[in-house]
């Protein structure tokens, strides 16, 4: 599986921040129906030019399952999923408190055995502004690096790690999920 897990399309800089921008587009259409809604935005945390590959999916996939059990006592407002070269994404309004649902998706971010290796973002609307709700506005630290468990943005910013050492740590807790 490792040999399939990175094998795949490469994706440039420019390709990530165009998908990057497509995001916030689309953020906005979703939240502009319902102002009290929450977002949730599920997106992989890759690092490497290849962020898309079937094994990552399959990944993807089981937590979207996760994310979807968390909050099946909700009806969806709108729910999209979308495999693209650069990266699966997904997509779900809820009619729920915005830090609420940050703290269901901590608890699968935490807890579920592929929680690294997403990012669920969830994000509120005031007035024309999207707002990101962060761990540490519901009192919890920022989320650690897979690597050596230090803030990951300070990793991520330094550049401490590299690529390859940051996919085999993907490797390796995809393969230790794999064995249970």
């Amino acid at each position: 599986m490792s040999d399939a897990l990175f094998s795949g399309n490469p994706v440039t800089l420019t390709d990530m921040l165009q998908a990057r921008e497509n995001r916030s587009s689309l953020q906005r259409e979703l939240l502009a129906a319902d102002e009290k809604a929450a977002l949730l935005v599920a997106t992989m945390n890759i690092p490497g030019p290849v962020k898309n590959s079937a094994p990552l999916t399959a990944v993807f996939e089981e937590l979207i399952t996760e994310i979807e059990e968390a909050v099946k006592e909700l009806i969806p407002l709108a729910n999209l999923y979308r495999s693209l070269e650069t990266g699966p994404e997904y997509y779900l309004v809820l009619p729920t408190d915005p830090y609420e649902l940050k703290r269901m998706m901590v608890q699968i971010e935490t807890h579920h055995p592929y929680g690294r290796l997403v990012d669920l973002d969830v994000l509120a609307k005031n007035q024309d502004q999207l707002l990101p709700i962060s761990r540490t506005e519901i009192g919890l630290p920022a989320r650690s690096c897979y690597v050596c468990e230090q803030d990951a943005k300070v990793c991520g910013r330094s550049r401490t790690h590299s690529v390859a050492d940051m996919q085999q740590q993907i490797r390796k807790i995809i393969q230790e999920r794999v064995k249970e």
